[in-house]
């Protein structure tokens, strides 16, 4: 083995440990939710926060990453934020309330979610020939499929044989390891044609999304004027994004990419799988543990349902791309989403459910996501010419992640009304508007055995907690329906979107004729 095969190796070891280390960032935080909820005395918006707040961050920072990594240097970045993911981690380890844990998560967001993207840069630089490149990728691909696969079960052991905050601590050695792979191995590499950071657009887009996700959250709690007023900062927020993206000499989105049927199809795949498969994992660890009464490794395991097939189903998914096109893969890997939280709704729904009634809808929901994934981002990327792939990407992993950061606050929402609605019909005005909608968020955090202290009038209507576990089944249950529902109408918006074989053909045609030799000689 020479010299320069053995450290672009070390240079893989590195970046995918890093990688692996933001995707157990993602999943498993979500299983030791309820026991978050009763050991920093966190309510229900502060469980959604604590997630929410690494998503938003990770929207955040994407678009400035690349071009400081381009201009400054990748390994140079990659190194610092690798640097700074493990602070914040141990920020989030030592935190003893829902605030920190909160501030600690968005820094945490930041440094990951540039981490991330430094990952990518890395590689596409460090190995360039062909055969070479496809095997490294493969296998960042496989490892980031692993921390994201196996992060409910390591959460839930964690938990079981030490205590929450290993679950953050962990990163800080296993960081240090990394670090150490990836300033032996990566080479230095710059762009001396980096462009400048798009302020103006990042800063505009963060406020649209983080007020948006504030009002869905925190609306009920705000008066009529700062309701309103949320609402009309990140109306204006998004409209100002729009206006500075279309003036901008170096915008982050470039939206004519989106008259591009291939590229505004593959799209509605990223925001297919982010609209209810991704934020359903933040609450999922709930209902299990409060809803079929699992402990946190016993909901680990059953979590595997969910995230492991998302392991084995890029494989077909890149199949029927190859054989039918991606306007056939992308939509069936949504409306398989869908079947999944449509059979998970029928098993939650069963008298007497456990995880051999839900077991089915995980593994359905979870084949989607993998046959859905891997064409989506292929599809992204091959749409546009290579020198606008970057920008295309970055569209692609923005409109992941506003959706997520949307949604994980929408069927937070969802699953209140779902509670308080049931709970309203089956105590009628044994409680008062207030009272009950407080009830409603105590019951959505699952800690159902505190309830009759915490709610002194709930223990005469309710004394068996049956009524309250009911609400919860029911509430989890209009959860499900519209996960379902919501990402079967986007695979038929994708579907039509894509249009017909025919449709494809000219497409295809028009862009190689925008980008030839002589069409560009001629534009100049």
């Amino acid at each position: 083995m020479t010299f320069q095969t053995g450290r672009n190796a070390v240079a893989l070891a590195g970046v995918c440990l890093a990688s692996l280390l933001f995707g157990l960032e993602i999943s498993s935080v979500p299983v030791i939710l309820p026991t978050l909820e009763t050991a920093l005395k966190a309510d229900f918006k502060d469980l959604q926060w604590i997630m929410n707040a690494y998503t938003i961050a990770c929207t955040t920072v994407l678009m400035a990453t690349g071009t400081l990594a381009d201009r400054f240097g990748r390994k140079r970045v990659m190194i610092i934020t690798t640097i700074a993911f493990a602070l914040a981690s141990l920020i989030c380890g030592l935190a003893q309330d829902s605030l920190v844990l909160i501030i600690a998560r968005f820094l945490q967001g930041l440094a990951g979610g540039a981490m991330l993207l430094c990952t990518v840069a890395v590689l596409s630089h460090q190995f360039q020939e062909g055969a070479e490149r496809g095997r490294a990728f493969t296998a960042w691909g496989i490892v980031s499929g692993v921390g994201l696969g196996f992060g409910p079960l390591i959460g839930g052991l964690i938990v079981s044989l030490s205590n929450w905050q290993w679950v953050f601590l962990i990163h800080v050695p296993l960081a240090g390891v990394a670090l150490l792979l990836i300033a032996v191995g990566v080479r230095e590499s710059r762009d001396p044609q980096a462009k400048r950071i798009d302020l103006a657009g990042i800063v505009t887009l963060s406020l649209a999304v983080f007020g948006f996700s504030y009002l869905i959250t925190q609306g009920a709690d705000l008066g009529p004027a700062m309701r309103w007023g949320v609402a009309a900062v990140a109306i204006v927020a998004f409209v100002a994004f729009l206006a500075a993206e279309k003036v901008s000499p170096h915008p982050m989105f470039d939206f004519s990419v989106f008259r591009i049927r291939q590229f505004s199809g593959a799209i509605m795949g990223c925001i297919g799988m982010n609209f209810s498969y991704w934020p359903f994992i933040i609450y999922l660890p709930i209902y299990v543990s409060s809803g079929l009464g699992y402990d946190a490794t016993q909901a680990g395991l059953l979590l595997l349902a969910y995230t492991l097939p998302f392991m084995v189903g890029p494989p077909l998914g890149e199949a029927l791309r190859r054989r039918y096109q991606a306007r056939i893969a992308i939509p069936l890997g949504l409306l398989t989403i869908g079947l999944g939280f449509i059979a998970m709704k029928i098993g939650a729904g069963i008298e007497g459910a456990n995880w051999l009634t839900l077991l089915p809808g995980l593994l359905i929901a979870g084949l989607g996501i993998g046959i859905t994934s891997t064409p989506t981002t292929n599809t992204t990327t091959a749409s546009v010419s290579p020198d606008r792939a970057g920008m295309a990407s970055g569209i692609d992993i923005s409109a992941r992640l506003i959706t997520l950061a949307i949604n994980i606050a929408v069927m937070g929402l969802v699953l209140v009304e779902g509670i308080r609605a049931s709970l309203q019909a089956s105590l009628g005005a044994a409680l008062g508007p207030e009272e009950l909608r407080t009830l409603a968020e105590k019951v959505a955090a699952g800690n159902l055995a505190s309830l009759t202290q915490d709610v002194p009038k709930l223990a005469g209507a309710d004394p068996s907690g049956s009524l309250v576990h009911a609400a919860l089944v029911d509430g989890f249950g209009l959860v499900m329906l519209y996960g379902g529902i919501g990402v079967i109408v986007l695979a038929v918006l994708s579907f039509l979107i894509f249009g017909s074989r025919q449709a494809q053909s000219v497409g295809k045609a028009e862009r190689e004729v925008a980008s030839s030799p002589a069409v560009v000689l001629k534009g100049k």
